[in-house]
């Protein structure tokens, strides 16, 4: 009987930018039973798995190696062998230092079927986050990528120190950092000017890059000064002069800012995606967690009964979600809500009930509960029966307003926020180092939570000097009612409101040229 063998695609995963990754790459991640990924591959890339694909880490770092690369390779070959497509995540090029040959070799031997897949490289891609180009007609021509150390069972170096110190090329060295000295003193050793520039660039293409600048007799100190480890490519050559004017990764409005991001996880990728395009690196502390309502039975059997009202008043996207959840969970459709007028707070929440065909007949003008309860002060709600699925923790004045205006409000718990927990060690951490610049609050549970989180801490002393960001007045009375004070509130109570309150903070906190 012939087994069946499936396939395995040796993806390069590029150099740390999720957004760098190849289209066919995507492709494959996608439709594959088994994602092999190494450290260097960005873990943003197995959201394109399966749900049901297999995800195994083999990444090595610093010594510290999950599987030798003979247990990587062998590893593979049985997934492969139990006729599972395999998809083999390597950071930046899978043929450039990635050892992509060797498992390849390896999968040739068993009779595998592989696909190479290329990626973009980090001797290219980092340099060019960094404002540096690996070739200039004004500079040099050609460029060398060059490992940073052999392997350390070869009985003589093959490294041509003399041929890399006499030429013009841009030496790029890759896995290098714990052999700067040794590098630099090789090369000046062999001839190569000590006022020739180099540039170390750590983390390239991603939010957490890191760049710094000398030249060969002067670079080991600057390093050393900074702080800078792997992993991080190093460029000599009189290219890496041009970072002064060509730099523009690193100018981005909220580079280098830490900031912490505290919405439910399912929900923060909005945010997190727009704070990393303006270069700020998000550090995603879920505070919160949205969970359907311990007991289901009232919204469902609001939904049982939905000819009995005349509204429906939805305050979140959650509301939307959860009650149209149990709606086709109760095995209806829209057509059960046709004789319904409906409410909103806030342009999401609508364009999240449009996603169900459904047009809003009333949008506040802002998105609190006060100005809904406006927006409905020139209608006859006397006798009207309303519908008003939401949290099971919520502010009392909608429905005490509607209730006012005659209205017969049945609030119903639609889901229910919870504290999460799994980042509390790292919060505090982070916050006791001083390695957060900012947190964002998107509603008063965040911080509630949040500060759970910080419980037994010095909370004033932990949030000295960090930035805290509040969506609106209500998130910002939270914080007040806590003994803190919100530093930046939103304009417009949105997520976008949210972040440009940020880049606005920053923008007057950067120094004018005057100040310089």
């Amino acid at each position: 009987m012939t087994q069946t063998r499936g396939k395995v695609y040796l993806i390069g995963a590029g150099p740390g930018d999720p957004g760098l990754i190849t289209v066919k790459a995507k492709e494959c991640i996608q439709s594959a039973d088994v994602v092999v990924y190494d450290y260097l591959a960005s873990p943003v890339l197995l959201d394109y798995a399966k749900k049901e694909a297999e995800i195994i880490y083999v990444g090595k770092k610093g010594g510290d190696h999950t599987l030798t690369q003979e247990k990587i390779n062998l590893l593979l070959v049985e997934k492969a062998r139990e006729g599972k497509s395999v998809a083999r995540l390597k950071g930046g090029d899978p043929f450039v230092f990635g050892r992509g040959g060797e498992e390849a070799q390896e999968l040739l031997s068993y009779g595998i079927s592989y696909e190479v897949i290329p990626g973009v490289t980090s001797a290219v891609a980092a340099p060019a986050y960094a404002g540096i180009p690996v070739t200039h007609r004004d500079h040099t021509s050609f460029v060398s990528f060059i490992t940073g150390h052999e392997r350390p069972d070869k009985k003589e170096s093959r490294m041509q120190w003399d041929i890399f110190a006499k030429s013009d090329a841009t030496l790029v060295f890759l896995m290098g950092v714990k052999n700067l000295s040794n590098i630099v003193t090789k090369l000046m050793e062999h001839g190569k000017p000590s006022d020739t520039p180099v540039a170390l660039v750590r983390w390239g293409t991603t939010t957490r890059q890191q760049t710094v600048t000398g030249t060969l007799d002067t670079i080991v100190d600057a390093v050393e000064k900074a702080g800078l480890k792997s992993p991080a490519i190093i460029v000599v050559g009189h290219v890496v002069s041009l970072r002064d004017e060509l730099a523009w990764f690193d100018k981005k409005p909220l580079f280098g800012k830490k900031i912490v991001i505290t919405r439910a996880r399912a929900q923060a990728s909005g945010l997190v995606a727009e704070l990393n395009r303006l270069g700020a690196q998000c550090i995603e502390i879920p505070t919160i967690k949205i969970a359907p309502p311990e007991d289901k039975n009232p919204l469902e059997a609001a939904i049982d009964h939905l000819d009995r009202y005349d509204w429906l008043v939805l305050t979140s996207v959650n509301g939307v979600k959860f009650f149209f959840d149990t709606l086709f969970e109760k095995g209806k459709d829209v057509r059960a809500l046709g004789h319904l007028k409906f409410a909103c707070i806030g342009p999401v929440t609508k364009e999240r009930l449009a996603d169900y065909g459904i047009i809003s007949d009333i949008l506040p003008e802002t998105y609190q509960a006060e100005s809904v309860v406006d927006a409905f002060s020139g209608l006859d709600m006397t006798g009207k029966k309303v519908l008003l699925p939401r949290a099971k923790k919520a502010r009392t004045i909608l429905p005490e307003q509607l209730t006012r205006m005659g209205a017969l409000v049945d609030e119903v718990t639609a889901y229910e926020t919870r504290l999460a927990d799994e980042g509390k060690d790292l919060l505090i951490d982070m916050l006791k180092a001083g390695d957060i610049d900012a947190v964002t609050f998107t509603s008063s549970s965040t911080v509630t939570n949040f500060l759970t989180l910080l419980d037994g801490q010095n909370v004033p002393a932990l949030l000295e000097g960090v930035i805290l960001a509040s969506i609106g007045p209500i998130t910002s009375d939270t914080i007040r009612a806590k003994g803190l004070a919100p530093d930046i509130e939103a304009d417009s109570f949105t997520i976008e409101g949210l972040i440009e309150a940020l880049l606005e903070h920053y923008e007057k906190a950067l120094p004018s040229v005057a100040d310089n």
